[in-house]
């Protein structure tokens, strides 16, 4: 097991736009590794229709980028945010999309796109992602935020205090299941 690396040995910015490239490959190599130990090629593959790059969390200035210094170069080992708008999860080219803002009186916020790259896991960068998610929803007057998780991010969910309150089924092209966890915490 990997020990994790202080907070402060990382830095996080808010994505651009010139980022994508760089952000699409670590969801690609994040997805095809990180998820081996709970789906099989298959259901990755599924799993593929449903996540990637959402321009509009990098538009509304609400996705995060976490770099490491390695021998004196910035290294992207992890991204992830926060949205504002009702489409709970999903990439660009995900279907059922409700782009229209939440009301923070009565919505939740949402945690959104989070990918760790494989070589970086259990090093508290997705510890690190949903603080700062969690935290900006909530200076945006958010009470309660919800999340769309995939298997393999469940179980870090749940110890962050992230209870379940559904799940979509989702079949992919190729025939195999995607599951989607959808879990809730309050903010308050």
């Amino acid at each position: 097991m990997s020990t994790p690396i202080k907070p402060s040995q990382l830095r996080h910015r808010i994505a651009l736009e010139q980022d994508i490239p760089a952000l699409v490959e670590l969801m690609q190599l994040s997805i095809a590794e990180n998820m081996k130990e709970f789906l099989s090629a298959a259901e990755i593959e599924a799993a593929k229709e449903s996540m990637g790059v959402d321009k509009t969390l990098i538009v509304d200035g609400s996705y995060f980028v976490i770099e490491a210094v390695v021998d004196g170069k910035a290294v992207l080992v992890g991204c992830g945010g926060w949205g504002k708008r009702r489409t709970l999860y999903g990439g660009m080219h995900t279907a059922g999309r409700n782009d229209s803002f939440s009301d923070p009186a009565t919505e939740a916020a949402r945690i959104r796109a989070m990918y760790t790259h494989p070589a970086w896991t259990r090093k508290g960068i997705g510890s690190l992602l949903l603080a700062l998610g969690e935290q900006a929803a909530r200076a945006a007057g958010f009470k309660r935020i919800e999340l769309g998780a995939t298997v393999a991010g469940a179980p870090l969910y749940i110890a962050k205090g992230y209870v379940e309150f559904g799940r979509v089924h989702h079949a992919g092209a190729n025939g195999a299941g995607n599951l989607v966890i959808k879990m809730t915490k309050s903010l308050a």
